[in-house]
């Protein structure tokens, strides 16, 4: 039974990570436990019907990552179909989001597939296979799990304004007089726990092709949504080759096109790299140029395959002067004693506020988010790969280290990770030091100007005034700058995990 390095989402999580590696399951089977625990218990963050990406790579093989992203349903409607069905909400959560929820804003999820791809490819034959990954979610559902922190921070924002028009979710989120739930509550969600049975037994497809997915399609079709059972009959996990960058001693495995959030990642550590010593001033200035191009140009691609793979090549041939110009989230990581690595990052966006009936499933809320369809509602044609700020990443070292790592945070995950990669493989520091330290982030102001959000750190202080651009000071830790978790193998073998304490950090050694 090899060691596995877990970095998990909260208590439930790391808890069903360590009852399959009790088991004998490898990085693979743990990660992905506790990512389908995260899914099945954390609410509003994330769901089985979201979309997710799994990057693994093995001991003795190359690096893949397996897309399930979220798609654009629609095939077979009439053109009227498209452009309603949803209702807008704004939330103060993040500062203050617009959004748009209900039956037109659910792309037809692929996350739950994904994680069965990555047990069926990698998994270990010893262990107890998919039913038994599937488990203790299914055990965490029927007999109660504590809320935990990010979940409870964002129900108590968006509660009764998200979810109160279908009574079946807010009683998921919610206790029996209309409050939200709050940190530690234990809540039960028997509905979902017969589904995981389900899951466990006859595979993911029962969200697809079988009766959940046949339920989910007509619930769709009664009330203005999207999503047909022929979208989820042709849904496919796609695997991908990585797009790979040699950071320092570290041969990087990222997030590849059409995903948005790894070639962005890849291009601000490449030029961190370049820079060779670099100060908070370069940080600021390779993210505000990254992602300006992103805001201005990739955002609003027609092909993001295309224009991902344009601009890491331009990138790659003239530096930053190669850039042309014109939320909810959560990550697991592991690491095993043997050197396979697995990163596994879902989301479920803001949420739909509904459910699929009878089922205590939450549904997403993809086609609702502004920053992922910068076309506009319902534009994209039906089985095209949404945009996605995932940039789930894995790597090695010619003298044996290992790392898997990640991020939650919408467009902080690339800048979270760049910063934190960045003191890892470029100035050595010790892994959980580099994701203790400060951060910064680019946003862009609705006029275009660039403002800097960062936490409290004198030096950033100074690169921000010397900058000239306007800024805010978030304090000394803030979960806006995402929650980065890494697991990690040295190279004399001893494992690590590591967690942030910007969001509940749950991490172990395996087992413990």
């Amino acid at each position: 039974m090899a060691e596995v390095a877990l970095a998990a989402t909260g208590r439930v999580s790391l808890d069903a990570g360590r009852a399959v590696a009790g088991a004998g399951g490898n990085a693979v089977d743990v990660a992905v436990a506790a990512a389908v625990a995260a899914m099945a218990s954390e609410p509003g963050i994330v769901s089985l019907a979201g979309g997710a990406f799994v990057s693994v790579w093995p001991a003795d093989g190359d690096p893949v990552v397996l897309d399930g992203n979220v798609e654009m349903p629609g095939r077979g409607l009439e053109a009227s179909a498209f452009g309603g069905g949803v209702r807008e909400v704004f939330t103060a959560y993040g500062g203050g989001v617009t959004m748009f929820a209900g039956h037109g804003s659910v792309a037809t999820p692929g996350a739950a597939l994904a994680c069965e791809e990555a047990v069926r490819r990698f998994g270990a034959s010893g262990a107890s296979g998919w039913a038994g990954v599937v488990a203790p979610a299914a055990a965490a559902c029927r007999e109660g799990y504590p809320v935990n922190g990010a979940a409870a921070r964002y129900l108590g924002f968006v509660g009764e304004v998200l979810f109160g028009e279908d009574p079946e979710a807010l009683a998921l989120v919610t206790r029996a007089d209309g409050t939200p739930v709050t940190v530690g509550e234990t809540v039960t969600n028997g509905a979902l726990a017969d589904v995981l049975d389900l899951v466990g037994r006859f595979g993911a497809a029962v969200l697809t092709t079988g009766e959940v997915g046949l339920a989910m399609a007509r619930d769709m079709a009664a009330r203005g949504g999207l999503v047909t059972a022929d979208d989820l009959a042709a849904y496919r996990v796609l695997p991908r080759d990585p797009v790979r960058r040699q950071v320092g001693a570290w041969d990087l495995a990222l997030n590849p096109p059409p995903s948005v959030g790894g070639p962005m990642l890849a291009v601000m550590l490449g030029e961190l790299a370049r820079r060779g010593t670099y100060d908070w001033s370069d940080v600021l200035e390779v993210q505000e140029a990254v992602l300006r191009y992103r805001l201005e140009v990739h955002d609003v691609a027609t092909d993001l395959d295309a224009a991902g793979h344009a601009l890491l090549a331009s990138v790659e041939r003239l530096g930053l002067a190669g850039l042309p110009t014109s939320a909810s989230t959560a990550h697991v990581s592991a690491v095993d004693a043997d050197g396979l690595a697995c990163a596994v990052t879902m989301s479920a966006g803001y949420g739909a506020g509904i459910t699929v009936p009878g089922t205590g499933m939450l549904l997403n809320n993809a086609l609702g988010e502004p920053e992922l369809n910068r076309l506009g509602l319902h534009r994209l044609e039906p089985g095209t790969r949404l945009a996605s700020n995932m940039a789930p990443t894995t790597g090695r070292t010619g003298d044996g280290r290992v790392i898997a790592v990640g991020s939650p945070g919408a467009d902080r995950i690339t800048t979270a990770l760049a910063q934190v990669l960045g003191q890892g493989c470029l100035r050595g520091a010790d892994l959980q030091e580099a994701i203790a330290a400060p951060r910064v982030h680019v946003r862009f102001a609705d006029d275009g100007a660039a403002v800097v959000e960062h936490e409290s750190d004198p030096a950033i202080a100074a690169a921000v005034v010397a900058s000239g651009l306007a800024s805010t000071d978030h304090g000394e830790t803030s979960m806006y700058f995402g929650g980065v978790g890494a697991a990690y193998r040295r190279e004399d073998g001893m494992l690590q995990a590591a967690g942030d304490p910007r969001r509940e950090a749950a991490v172990a050694v395996l087992p413990d």
